[in-house]
C-alpha cells in the first residue's frame, strides 16, 4: 500500500515538474504572465514557471523573410503598375510583440501592403523604375514607424518585381528606339561637323599650293586603275601639264647657255 501512495506521489512530482520546467532556445524568449500580468520576459536556457498561475509565451527573435503580395498600384502619372516586394523584420522587444499587438507577423504584413500601395502612389513611373533604391528607404522608414509600438525592428524593404502593362511596354521600347537613334544622328552629325573642318583646311592648304590638288588627281587615277572594272574614260585638264612644260622650258633654256 505505501508502494503505491509512493508511486502516485512521485507521479505527482513528475507531473508538476514537467509542468513547471520550461527550456527557451538562443533565438527565442519566454513572455511570462502571472494570473494575466505581465512579470518579465525570460530565456534563454532553462527556468521554472508555476503550473497553472503562470503561463509562458515564446517569441522567436530570428530575422523573419516576408513577402508582400503583388498590390496593383496607380502612380502619380495615372499608369497601372503591379509591384511586389519583401520586408526584413525581427522582434526586438518580445513583450510588446505579445500585448500590443494580436499578430506581429500579419500586422506587419498589412502595414507593408497598405504602404508600398500609397508611396508608390505618390511616384512617377520614371521614379518607380530608376530611383529603387530611395523608394526602398522610404518604406523602410514608415513601415518601422508604424511597427516600433508593437517591439517590430524593420531592417530591410526592397521591390522585387515591378510588373508593366503590355501597351506601357511596348511604348518604352518605342521610346528607347527613338532615343538610340537620336543619338546615332548627333553622333553622324558631330563627325560631319569634324569632317568639314578637316575639308576646310584641307582646301586652304590646297588654294596655297595649288600642286597639291594635281598630286591628288594624280592619286585618283592611280585608286581608280586598280579596280576590277570597265574602261574609263577620265578627263585630264590641260593645266595639270603646265608644271611639266615649265620644267621642260627651263631645261632648255639651260642647255642653249651650257653650249
Amino acid at each position: 500500500m505505501e508502494f503505491i501512495y509512493l508511486a502516485i506521489g512521485l507521479f505527482i512530482v513528475l507531473f508538476i515538474l514537467s509542468t513547471a520546467v520550461r527550456v527557451v532556445s538562443e533565438y527565442e524568449r519566454g513572455v511570462i504572465f502571472r494570473l494575466g500580468r505581465l512579470i518579465g520576459v525570460k530565456g534563454p536556457g532553462l527556468f521554472f514557471i508555476i503550473p497553472y498561475i503562470d503561463r509562458m509565451v515564446k517569441v522567436d527573435l530570428r530575422v523573419v523573410t516576408m513577402d508582400v503580395p503583388a498590390q496593383d498600384v496607380i502612380t502619380k502619372d495615372n499608369v497601372t503598375v503591379r509591384v511586389n516586394a519583401v520586408v526584413y523584420f525581427r522582434v526586438v522587444s518580445p513583450a510588446d510583440a505579445v500585448i500590443k499587438v494580436l499578430d506581429h507577423y500579419k500586422a506587419t504584413s498589412q502595414i507593408s501592403q497598405t504602404t508600398l500601395r500609397n508611396v508608390l502612389g505618390q511616384s512617377e513611373l520614371d521614379e518607380l523604375l530608376s530611383q529603387r533604391e530611395q523608394l526602398n528607404q522610404r518604406l523602410q522608414v514608415i513601415i518601422d514607424e508604424h511597427t516600433d509600438p508593437w517591439g517590430v525592428k524593420v531592417s530591410i524593404v526592397e521591390i522585387k518585381d515591378v510588373e508593366l502593362p503590355e501597351s506601357m511596354r511596348r511604348s518604352m521600347a518605342k521610346q528607347a528606339e527613338a532615343e538610340r537613334e537620336r543619338r546615332a544622328k548627333v553622333i553622324h552629325a558631330e563627325g560631319e561637323y569634324q569632317a568639314s573642318g578637316r575639308l576646310a583646311d584641307a582646301a586652304e592648304v590646297i588654294a596655297r599650293e595649288p600642286v597639291t590638288l594635281q598630286l591628288r588627281y594624280f592619286q585618283t587615277l592611280t585608286e581608280i586603275a586598280t579596280e576590277k572594272s570597265s574602261t574609263i574614260v577620265f578627263p585630264i585638264p590641260i593645266d595639270m601639264f603646265d608644271i611639266f612644260t615649265k620644267k621642260m622650258k627651263e631645261g632648255d633654256k639651260e642647255n642653249k647657255k651650257d653650249s
